[in-house]
């Protein structure tokens, strides 16, 4: 197969490239660029297994550990498409064969379907929700770092938005929807009831927490105190424990704040929990990367880049210090011949040459919006006869090469990318209650309903059986309210 018109003539020389005297190495339009011991489609094996486990080394260790080489595992398609060849599974090259057997988004999630419409600001509704009600700060004190101890430790991944139902894409939903006829002062009531006198009425939490938006439990928490002249937050801690308390507290943080106090947890103390500080700086918009930056200076008085800095090194740190920047494009027309062109740039930077270049994949990957993204690893796997994710694989190790990958995995699928995060949340011996309540609460106004329903394609098991199976008392109840059967 050959491109017409590639390289495009006119495009400025990407730095260093061709490398003198190596322009041999470039291949000619219409050749695909094999690499050694491996044959085009219809000869040989394809695509070769990629080596190491999925997610590779250093890759995101849940308990019970990840399937066989490839991670998602592969199901069944509805009309009988051939899965990944080689039983990979986490879905063929684009355009590739076998690419059905990859559980497709629901119609119109984030990497399906039409051109994603921005949000102006970055958040649904067109502005960030009033964080702070009255004006106040949120409760730095109440949850302070004290009490961090007190919480399991947070791993694998999650992500976070604002607090109206609307969706950062078209096409998504979120099992919570701000309650009608809401009335924050009577909710203040009946949480103040719920906690009064001897023993707590947990139903009650349930029934208020469960059934309102992220900026209505706000306006709950500012009632409250003026009502009764007392914290929320503090009143809930004296009454709850343990999982549910954990799961309540999060429930009632600002989103934002959520975000930067979970950053600031991941790097206090010995060690840094590097999922956490991947799931959220790889993720999220440029308006909520900058408003976490801003919330974490406010709150914690610190600068969250020399945070990072101290915390983490190498090509991690630098990926992760691009991401804090907040400047990926967000322009979600497509170019496909830049995706052409980047394409060939990871090809030369990784598989194409001896060793890799770590920074053109930083560049790449840091600065082209999900949308282009998706476009650059479908051209990837057309020319390079690979996907680009098995590319990654070959090429990196360790937290960086987790980084690159969650990146790409909300390029392709965002809603399966969570929902594989759950399932592993909770899969073999224990539960991963952290990432299973942050992923739950920073979800659940977002894309909750996709995540839902992806989940039951991929591990043919419905989300709410799962969490009823590993999870019990009230902490269960809340949690299957939030996300309905």
């Amino acid at each position: 197969m050959s491109y017409p018109g590639y390289p495009p003539t006119g495009y400025p020389p990407f730095p260093g490239y061709p490398p003198a005297g190596q322009e041999s190495s470039f291949p000619p339009p219409g050749q695909y660029p094999y690499s050694s011991g491996f044959s085009p489609m219809g000869g040989g094996a394809y695509p070769p297994a990629p080596s190491g486990s999925y997610p590779g080394a250093g890759g995101y260790p849940t308990p019970g550990g990840y399937p066989a080489a490839g991670g998602y595992p592969v199901t069944p398609h509805p009309g009988g498409a051939p899965a990944y060849p080689g039983g990979q599974g986490f879905g063929a090259p684009p355009g590739g064969a076998g690419f059905s057997g990859y559980p497709q988004p629901p119609a119109q999630s984030y990497g399906g379907g039409p051109a994603q419409v921005p949000v102006p600001g970055g958040f649904p509704g067109g502005q960030m929700p009033s964080q702070y009600p009255g004006g106040q700060a949120p409760y730095p004190s109440q949850i302070n770092t004290e009490s961090f101890s007190s919480y399991p430790a947070f791993s694998p991944v999650s992500l976070d938005y604002s607090s109206d139902p609307a969706a950062m894409t078209q096409g998504t939903q979120g099992t919570i929807r701000p309650a009608s006829n809401f009335d924050a002062m009577r909710d203040a009531e009946i949480l103040r009831k719920a906690m009064k006198g001897f023993g707590t009425d947990e139903q009650a939490i349930v029934d208020v927490v469960s059934n309102r938006s992220n900026d209505q439990r706000q306006q709950i928490k500012a009632a409250f105190k003026t009502m009764y002249g007392k914290d929320l937050i503090k009143d809930l801690k004296s009454e709850l424990s343990g999982n549910m308390e954990e799961l309540i507290l999060a429930l009632f943080m600002p989103s934002t704040y959520y975000d930067a106090w979970s950053l600031r947890k991941a790097m206090q103390g010995a060690g840094t929990q590097e999922r956490v500080l991947i799931e959220i700086l790889c993720t999220r918009t440029n308006q909520e990367i900058r408003d976490i930056v801003r919330c974490y200076q406010s709150e914690f008085g610190r600068d969250l880049e020399k945070d990072i800095k101290s915390d983490t090194s190498g090509h991690f740190e630098r990926l992760l210090v691009s991401m804090c920047q907040g400047n990926r494009d967000e322009n979600q027309s497509v170019n496909h011949q830049m995706a052409q062109e980047d394409a060939q740039r990871l090809y030369q930077a990784g598989e194409g040459k001896l060793g890799t270049d770590e920074s053109c994949f930083n560049m790449i990957l840091a600065t082209r919006s999900f949308p282009q993204l998706k476009a650059t690893m479908e051209a990837y796997s057309r020319m390079a006869n690979r996907d680009l994710l098995s590319s990654v694989s070959r090429e990196f190790s360790g937290y960086i090469e987790s980084g690159l990958k969650a990146i790409l995995q909300c390029a392709l699928n965002r809603p399966a990318f969570f929902a594989e995060r759950l399932y592993y949340s909770m899969k073999g011996a224990g539960t991963d209650d952290s990432t299973l309540v942050r992923i739950v609460v920073t979800r659940s106004e977002i894309d909750l309903v996709q995540i839902k329903q992806i989940f039951t394609q991929m591990y043919q098991k419905t989300l709410s059986t799962m969490i009823a199976s590993d999870t019990s008392g009230d902490y269960r109840k809340l949690l299957m309210a939030i996300v309905g059967q």
